[in-house]
């Protein structure tokens, strides 16, 4: 770890990352020679590669901007690299870096033949026209086509990137090679998508949270849910939520968190859904139109009493005094269905409460899975209906879940963390293994 910190130094997100993942792996790998001759946690915490580009793009007054651009390749020793590109005004090497470390163990819970890499660029899409958010998307992909490829790199969307930003990145991709391959997922699925796409992360962050609590003797059904985010993740966790008997109360965006005690049913989920991807509104605006609603403009949703919380929209959002408040307001289970987005002090107090913790690289890795079914259905040229892949996601989860608690159960407690941190890291240590020194 000293060593990480002097080769990455300012890059905080990319160094808890790291910490997280390699406190559980010390232990493990103790006495097996093998990992520590060929420095296989060296290896696996520096990057295959990091490319860093220049963004050039016109907005609507015909005023030249200029944004970095980046694509992290941290290991492809299992399968192609895959994760996703985010625009955000926060995207910056370090945070890329910790996304596609994480990636790296994500990809492999999954059982999927994929590596592990993220991508972004400092640009801002909300507030923007159609028109400049093409413009940058093509832009920004006239470089990026240079390092992807079906079986080199296959991006993915992120934050500030969704159907929109995808389509206009596919066209330029296709546009500048005169190839039409499965380089991009998260299509649409006139052009190659995957069904159930959409719904990946937030249901299978539900799911793993079924799972865990399963495995507890409980059930979600009646529970009282918390969830931070307002975007396609926690929409969609709120519908599975719902679909599953759970009553859920808040949402959230950066400018607070609206808390309504009547239930956020399908209804008003459906609303939600079109303030976000139609007007790209405001989460403030649900309490205008849901009267018993109210809006806490600067908050976070984690002081209302609660049964089960999933935090859906950031890395670092719930901290040390998140987490205490959750666990005295009766909190009995924790899914993440964002990256990292809970600091190491607030894990440290889940498992000090002996909660249930579901970390992002396990409960949210629904998504990455069904992004890994689309890279196959487009390889065959086919496509599978909703139920056949409703069904492979289940059982995707299912056996992540199994696989951390081979790994994480001691004296009746199942440390999520550290069994998706051993089973991840078990399986890409050892093909690193058989390459030899490369």
């Amino acid at each position: 770890m000293e060593g990480v910190k002097k080769r990455n130094p300012g890059q905080d997100e990319f160094i808890q990352a790291v910490h997280e993942v390699a406190q559980d792996i010390f232990d493990f790998i103790e006495d097996k020679e093998e990992y520590h001759e060929a420095q296989i946690l060296r290896r696996i915490a520096e990057p295959d590669r990091v490319v860093s580009f220049r963004v050039c793009w016109e907005d609507d007054n015909h005023n030249i901007r200029v944004q970095r651009g980046w694509r992290v390749q941290n290991n492809n020793a299992i399968g192609p690299y895959k994760g996703g590109i985010r625009f955000h005004p926060s995207v910056n090497e370090s945070v890329l870096k910790f996304l596609a470390f994480e990636q790296t163990f994500k990809n492999s819970l999954t059982g999927l033949p994929m590596g592990g890499g993220k991508g972004g660029a400092n640009f801002n899409p909300k507030g923007k026209s159609d028109s400049e958010v093409m413009r940058f998307c093509q832009s920004f992909m006239t470089e990026l086509y240079r390092h992807i490829g079906p079986d080199t790199d296959v991006p993915a969307g992120d934050i500030g990137v969704g159907a929109r930003e995808i389509g206009y990145m596919f066209g330029q991709y296709k546009r500048i090679t005169n190839r039409w391959e499965g380089v991009l997922t998260g299509k649409g699925t006139e052009y190659g998508g995957s069904k159930m796409r959409p719904e990946a992360t937030g249901y299978g962050a539900v799911y793993f949270l079924r799972n865990m609590l399963e495995k507890d003797g409980q059930d979600i059904e009646g529970k009282q849910a918390v969830i931070s985010g307002s975007g396609n993740v926690a929409t969609h966790a709120a519908e599975k939520l719902c679909q599953l008997g759970a009553k859920v109360l808040t949402l959230s965006d950066s400018d607070g968190f609206i808390h309504d005690p009547d239930g956020i049913d399908q209804e008003k989920i459906d609303w939600v859904k079109r303030l976000k991807n139609e007007r790209r509104g405001r989460i403030s605006e649900y309490a205008d139109h849901f009267t018993n609603a109210t809006f806490h403009e600067g908050k976070k949703p984690w002081n209302v009493d609660c049964d089960i919380a999933l935090p859906c929209a950031t890395q670092n959002e719930l901290c040390e005094d998140d987490a205490k408040a959750l666990v005295e307001n009766g909190c009995m289970a924790v899914s993440e269905g964002a990256n990292m987005p809970t600091t190491l002090e607030g894990v440290k107090v889940f498992h000090e409460a002996k909660i249930l913790y579901g970390p992002g690289k396990a409960a949210n890795a629904g998504g990455v899975a069904v992004s890994g079914l689309e890279m196959s259905q487009n390889a065959e040229r086919i496509s599978w209906n909703h139920d056949k892949l409703g069904e492979m996601l289940t059982e995707l989860m299912q056996d992540i879940h199994d696989k951390c608690v081979e790994h994480g159960e001691q004296d009746g407690y199942i440390d999520y963390v550290r069994g998706a941190n051993i089973a991840g890291f078990k399986k890409v240590a050892d093909a690193m293994l058989a390459f030899g020194v490369v």
